[in-house]
Formats: structure tokens, C-alpha cells, sequence
């Protein structure tokens, strides 16, 4: 499977790499080790000592976090994956002894890795997602592992209008009546939903949006880059108010593949630390709220959907398109041509 590596993607929530601590993790097909150095700045290695092929994930970290010991020889490789220690004969480093290094960055509460060119890896090109920075706002995190291919992921959060269909807890028919637009700029899609007038509001989404009676305004706006980095913005007023009065939950939907058929998903929700000591409550309240819906509806669906395909990429099965795919339809065909690119 061909995927774009010149891009910036989501490896680890930061409060998964522990100090300390070796994270092994498959990424685009290659076996990593994530770990945090003396500094308790984040290094990433191939998981693979170049001497007998062990785990490096299985060592264990030296010289304070400085290096990474092989479970099996005991070499020691530091974070740039240079052997800085040979236990055997006269010490002395074999000029192969060395494992590929990747860049990784923390930002906005997540551990960023770039699997590509390494000329290329400019941090300025990490998307915005300044509402995950954990000195301005309370950031509730969760994880899971899908047995999908990525792009399904991207087209589930790209086209929401399932949510009337699979998502009681905040399900209505102004989803449906929802009026929808496509946008890109540059390589971001934006697919932006509006659900004026909703009069049949579950009673969750009433006490997000603090509106107990009466219809209400609502919009889910979703940004895509590439390659399956996505924020959502979804708002809510009391019908007929300016939205700027509204309250907005802000969300991470992050996608990194393992392989062609799992996906690791990382999603966020977050809030203003201004809110006070209840910013913490509701980051840890909502993200557990939305644990079980992610789990249990949208999971299921995606990776049934996945063995249907049967391995066949979406456009040779030539789709029914409806209106609501237009960003999906956007978002693949703009990574497509990124990724036949970068072969180029």
C-alpha cells in the first residue's frame, strides 16, 4: 500500500509516552520505538537492532533515557540511532551499527512523527490544532484500534449525516435537513454542516449547548489535511441567536494507519482552562461520553464496512454518491494525487 509520508501525523497521545518507559507502535507498515530521552524530549527508532533483528521495544532505556539497550546483544543506540556502545571484544562500533531515526514533535498534547523525506520535516507544517494545547485548555484524550483502512475513518467524519442513523445520543432529523457545504483551500477540505431550527434536540445535546427549551441552532464544521488529520468544530445556540453566542466543543479526529487494514484512531475534546477547575471535569466526562459511541457504533460499522470492500479501493467498487460525500470525495482524490506525487 502506497501512503504520503511526507506529512506530519499523529504516533501517540504525549500522556502515552511515559518517562522512563520504551512504546512500541506499528506505523505505515514499520515496527517503531517511541521512548522519552534524558531531557524528556520525545525520540522515535525503528524497532529492529541492525545486529540480529531483536525488538529494540523489548530493551531497555540507559545512560538516564540517553540510549536504548538491545534485549538481545545489549548495543546501545541513542536518539539519533547511532550505537554509542558495544559490550563485545574491544568496544569497538561497527560502521553499520546504526538504525534510522525518525523526527517526532510534541504539540498540542500529541507526539507528531514525519515517515518521510527527512529534508522536508519543517514542525510549521503540522496542522493548527491550538485548542489541544494543555497550558490554555483542559484536554480529555482517548484512543482506539480499527480494523479498517484509514480512508474509511476519514470519509466517517467527512460525511456526519450518519449520525441520525447510528448515533442516538445525538441523533435528529435536522441532521438530514442540514444545509451543507464543501470548501478547500489550498490542501484543507472543509465539509461545514448547519442544522437550523432543530426542535427534536436529544437531551445530551441540550445540556452541552445549555439550551433547555425551545429549538436550537447547530453546526458541525470538520477540516481535513492530509493525510487523516481532522478537527471538528460542533456548535450550538438557541434558534435564532447570533452563533457567537453559542458554545462550541472543539474535537481532534486523528487517523494513522498500521497497516492496509488497521487504523489507529486518536480523538480529543477540550475546553478552556479560563471555565475554571470544571474544565478538567468536562474534558474527562465528554471524551468518556463519546468513548462509547466511537466503540460501539461507529467501530463496528467502518470495519464491516472494510470486509465488504474486500480489499478493493473504493472507486474501482464505483459508489452510489450522494450530495454529503462531496468532501470525502475531495479529501481522497486531493491525498491520491499527494501520494502519486510524492512517488513521482
Amino acid at each position: 500500500m502506497s501512503y504520503l509520508r511526507n506529512a506530519w501525523t499523529v504516533a501517540a497521545w504525549a500522556n502515552e509516552l511515559e518517562p522512563g518507559k520504551l512504546l512500541a507502535r506499528t506505523l505505515l507498515d514499520e515496527p517503531l520505538v517511541f521512548y522519552r530521552d534524558a531531557a524528556g524530549q520525545p525520540q522515535a527508532l525503528l524497532d529492529r537492532c541492525p545486529h540480529r533483528f531483536a525488538p529494540l521495544s523489548m530493551g531497555r532505556l540507559c545512560d538516564g533515557g540517553a540510549s536504548v539497550q538491545c534485549p538481545y546483544h545489549g548495543l546501545r543506540f541513542d536518539g539519533s540511532g547511532a550505537c554509542v556502545h558495544n559490550p563485545h571484544g574491544d568496544g569497538r562500533v561497527p560502521a553499520a551499527a546504526r538504525v534510522r531515526s525518525y523526527p517526532v514533535v510534541e504539540r498540542w498534547s500529541a507526539i507528531w512523527i514525519w515517515m518521510g523525506d527527512l529534508a522536508c520535516a519543517d514542525a510549521a507544517l503540522i496542522p493548527d490544532f491550538s485548542f489541544n494545547d494543555p497550558a490554555h485548555w483542559a484536554v480529555g484524550t482517548g484512543s482506539m484500534v480499527v480494523d479498517a483502512p484509514y480512508e474509511l475513518e476519514v470519509d466517517n467524519i467527512l460525511d456526519l449525516s450518519h449520525i441520525e442513523f447510528m448515533h442516538p445520543l445525538f441523533a435528529s432529523e435536522a441532521v438530514r435537513r442540514a444545509e451543507v457545504t464543501c470548501e478547500q483551500d489550498g490542501d484543507t477540505v472543509w465539509c461545514k454542516r448547519f442544522m437550523a431550527d432543530d426542535r427534536e434536540v436529544p437531551d445530551f445535546i441540550r445540556q452541552v449547548f445549555q439550551v433547555n427549551e425551545g429549538p436550537v441552532d447547530r453546526w458541525l464544521h470538520v477540516r481535513w489535511n492530509a493525510p487523516a488529520s481532522m478537527a471538528l468544530w460542533a456548535g450550538g445556540v438557541a434558534g435564532g441567536r447570533p452563533t457567537e453566542q453559542g458554545i462550541v466543543s472543539q474535537q481532534a479526529h486523528c487517523f494513522t494507519p498500521e497497516s492496509r487494514e488497521r487504523t489507529r484512531y486518536f480523538y480529543s475534546i477540550a475546553f478552556p482552562r479560563a471555565m475554571g477547575p470544571m474544565a478538567e471535569e468536562l474534558a474527562g466526562q465528554s471524551v468518556a461520553a463519546l468513548r462509547g459511541p466511537f466503540e460501539n457504533e461507529d467501530k463496528p460499522i467502518v470495519e464491516a464496512v472494510g470486509r465488504r470492500m474486500g480489499g478493493a479501493a473504493l472507486f474501482d467498487l464505483k459508489p452510489v454518491l450522494l450530495p454529503g460525500d462531496a468532501a470525502a470525495v475531495r479529501a481522497r482524490r486531493l491525498l491520491h494525487a499527494m501520494i502519486e506525487k510524492e512517488r513521482a
